[in-house]
């Protein structure tokens, strides 16, 4: 169970900007690149083969086919008691047995081990109804260990999704494709398949006994399969090199997201080539791209009918039919070329569980109506700040505002968003990137806006991506708000100059914050740990003279950090930007900061310390705490029996001090006195 604290974070952390910085590779990580590159080959039959990437020597495991049995028996009162689900259990299963991904253990081999039973169940895709995937569930355990507790899942080989979808929009002619049963491409070396058995009846008859087989690809389910896969097909690029196209083989390493392949080019030939090429390098592995869709006829008249998208076949794409697709869960309007909104709001409880569910549903990667899903968050919020359980009603103070919010959910529909940045004809001569934040009590977010100049001066701006967070439910300041709105933008600032592939001429970070600046410009005052941090952060990839002012009127993020409804955000500046954006010269924004007060509470107080001599106490000073004489006597024996047997590094007695020590304590105090009462006298 996520726990309140973490609520917030969750809505935020599959789109992190973090996410593109760069990762440390791990020692396991090492080992698992040297096993693919070691284990990797090409089969007589085409196909890749890789053993399973242990994280030691082959585990001996236990024989855990008890526990595949029992999980079997669960999955069969499920078939027989639903029909539909048992056929499409049975087909995928025929589907996969008649491929040869999987085959049956010869009775040879039953016996063989060390070996693995894996049990498996089906999954429907929520966007195809029908459609059923069989999971292996790789994490069962069985006497405390699982497969997946051995197997090394490798480095993050997996392009990032915010790239796949920013260079998707970078040029006119767009293409979409998917690999057909990637995993299912890459076998399993046979000394390894004995740990990926399973449990099925033979021609799916419920009513024979079952039989052991074994999956002869990597598959769902299994921790490495995704860093294999992954592997396998930047293995397959690296072997294109020189055989095909630099953009082609570019385009195998870097525009697949795990399966699915997005592109886009400037021509219509150039896609055509692209095409071909690609399903030609595909190929020399045994994959195969197909389910094509393009916003260009040329492109989809220049491949089989096959290879085209169902929804794709037979169509005239230059009818004004509504033709929908999903990139990477994107909505993209084939026809109009352009990113919508279609958001089906469920009937969800109306408790933070419920709210939770329905807030996370809006997938928005890039963040084009962020300022809208932070009304949502900040409810939310709210909710966890009242310490409300998962199933606790909605308060009746928070009711009418979710209601509201839920009822203009349907409004984003409205919201349409040109997936290129720039428009058909228009040829960009340079690219700047613009980048806003802003902060206020309500949340903190920022904007980036690519401005591309023509050869004849011509202007265009498009929105990249948006960013919109609540506040920490810590309070702090504003201004601290509006530095952890910089970092954001200037880590948004460093994925763009690394994902989006063009060559950026300039790059401008724009505040309302004079504050802000200040900070950044300084150079003589040193900060708290919090603000040092972020400014050091900021600094390590800009330079002060990239910051301006702009008016808080004319500031985009402004939108980020308060939130709009769907009628404000499609009214608003959130999508063009900023006028002065679009003008041919620009203003330049400069605004001479001020040096920081000594009396800022972010600066550190410089501490000066005075020390002070003082003479140093006499012992004729402490007898006077001392309200017997005797007492007295006694003690100054002891001390000076104690300075003579240091002295005389002789051991510490314990023993009551003698008279004749106390007669000489007596003339030690009267020879005290006499030094302090008549010292004049006595020199």
């Amino acid at each position: 169970m996520v726990s309140p604290a973490n609520v917030i974070k969750l809505l935020e952390s599959d789109f992190a900007e973090r996410a593109a910085e760069d990762v440390k590779i791990s020692q396991e990580d090492l080992r698992f690149l040297t096993k693919m590159k070691e284990g990797i080959r090409l089969k007589e039959d085409g196909h890749f083969e890789m053993p399973l990437p242990f994280k030691s020597d082959k585990p001996n495991l236990p024989d855990n086919k008890s526990c595949a049995i029992h999980r079997l028996r669960c999955l069969e009162r499920k078939l027989r008691r639903n029909k539909q689900y048992y056929m499409d259990y049975k087909k995928f299963m025929e589907e996969i047995i008649a491929h040869g991904d999987a085959e049956k253990v010869p009775e040879q081999d039953i016996n063989n081990t060390p070996a693995w039973y894996i049990p498996h169940h089906g999954v429907y895709h929520p966007q195809k109804p029908g459609k059923i995937r069989i999971v292996f569930d790789g994490s069962a355990k069985f006497q405390g260990t699982s497969i997946n507790d051995h197997l090394l899942t490798g480095p993050e080989l997996t392009n990032t999704l915010l790239g796949v979808l920013c260079r998707f929009r970078r040029s006119p002619v767009a293409i979409m494709c998917d690999i057909e049963r990637m995993f299912h491409q890459f076998h399993v070396c046979a000394a390894d398949q004995d740990y990926l058995r399973f449990l099925w009846w033979e021609n799916g008859d419920l009513d024979t006994p079952f039989t052991i087989y074994r999956m002869k690809v990597h598959l769902f389910g299994a921790a490495s399969s995704p860093g294999c896969a992954n592997y396998g097909l930047k293995h397959l690029a690296a072997e294109g090199e020189g055989r095909f196209s630099k953009e082609t083989v570019k385009f195998i390493k870097t525009n697949l997201y795990v399966d699915d392949g997005l592109a886009s080019v400037d021509t219509e030939s150039q896609a055509v080539q692209l095409v071909k090429e690609a399903c030609e390098l595909c190929s020399t592995g045994k994959l195969r791209l197909h389910k094509f869709i393009s916003n260009s006829t040329k492109v989809l008249a220049s491949l089989p009918k096959e290879e085209c998208l169902v929804s794709a076949k037979n169509k005239d794409m230059a009818l004004s039919e509504i033709h929908i697709e999903r990139a990477l869960g994107v909505q993209w309007f084939v026809e109009s070329d352009q990113f919508q909104f279609r958001v089906t709001v469920k009937k969800n409880p109306l408790t933070r569980r419920g709210v939770l569910s329905t807030v996370a549903s809006v997938f928005d990667p890039l963040g084009f109506v962020s300022p809208f899903i932070l009304l949502g968050k900040q409810i939310l919020q709210q909710m966890c700040r009242d310490k409300l359980s998962w199933d606790d009603t909605l308060p009746e103070n928070l009711r009418p505002q979710w209601e509201s919010w839920l009822l203009d959910l349907r409004n984003l529909a409205k919201v349409k968003i040109q997936r290129c940045y720039t428009p058909n004809n228009f040829k960009a001569e340079h690219y700047e990137l613009h980048h806003f934040y802003d902060a206020s009590t309500s949340g903190y977010g920022m904007c980036t806006y690519l401005r591309a100049v023509s050869t004849s001066g011509e202007v265009h701006c498009s929105l990249v991506m948006g960013r919109s967070r609540v506040p920490p439910s810590k309070v702090t300041t504003i201004p601290r708000l509006e530095l952890s709105a910089a970092v954001v933008a200037v880590r948004t600032g460093d994925m763009l100059k690394k994902e989006l592939e063009v060559e950026i001429l300039q790059e401008t970070y724009w505040t309302d914050s004079k504050v802000v600046l200040g900070y950044i410009a300084n150079e003589a005052r040193r900060f708290h740990v919090f603000v040092a941090n972020r400014v050091e952060c900021i600094k390590q990839s800009t330079e002060p003279a990239q910051w301006r002012y702009v008016a808080s009127e004319e500031n985009p993020a402004d939108h980020a950090s308060r939130g709009l409804t769907a009628e404000q955000l499609i009214a608003s500046n959130w999508f063009q930007g900023p006028d002065f954006l679009w003008q041919k010269v620009m203003s330049s924004g400069e605004i001479k900061v001020g040096e920081i007060s000594s009396s800022d509470p972010e600066v550190k107080k410089v501490q000066v310390l005075k020390t002070q001599a003082k003479e140093q106490r006499s012992l004729l000073d402490h007898i006077h705490k001392f309200s017997d004489w005797s007492r007295m006597i006694k003690a100054i024996a002891r001390l000076k029996r104690l300075a003579k047997e240091v002295k005389e590094r002789k051991r510490r007695s314990c023993e009551v001090s003698n008279v004749e020590e106390r007669r000489e304590a007596e003339l030690t105090v009267i020879r005290m006195v006499q030094d302090a009462a008549f010292s004049h006298e006595i020199k």
